[in-house]
């Protein structure tokens, strides 16, 4: 998983604390879906790429549990078309 981030499956996000900082990407299942639907880095910590290691470590995790992504956030549907490389796992 993408360096710092944990998956908070109860929760269903994943999480990086920095700085005593809670940074967060929340997602609903659909079946073998993970809509993402939210990411928050605190104003403080915006600028360190933290919001794009969250969105790594979905799409690793997903890949690694053959999921598809549905990105319903707008930043990380901006992430995935920056990202080639996680196409096929993208669900629109």
């Amino acid at each position: 998983m993408a360096d710092g981030v944990t998956h908070n499956a109860q929760s269903s996000r994943f999480e990086l604390s920095v700085e005593g900082w809670l940074c967060r990407a929340d997602y609903r299942m659909d079946g073998a879906v993970m809509n993402v639907h939210h990411t928050e880095v605190p104003p403080a910590l915006e600028g360190r790429g933290l919001a794009s290691k969250l969105v790594m470590a979905v799409f690793e995790h997903a890949r690694s549990h053959s999921l598809r992504v549905r990105p319903s956030c707008s930043y990380v549907r901006a992430w995935t078309r920056r990202h080639p490389e996680v196409a096929d796992l993208v669900d629109l």
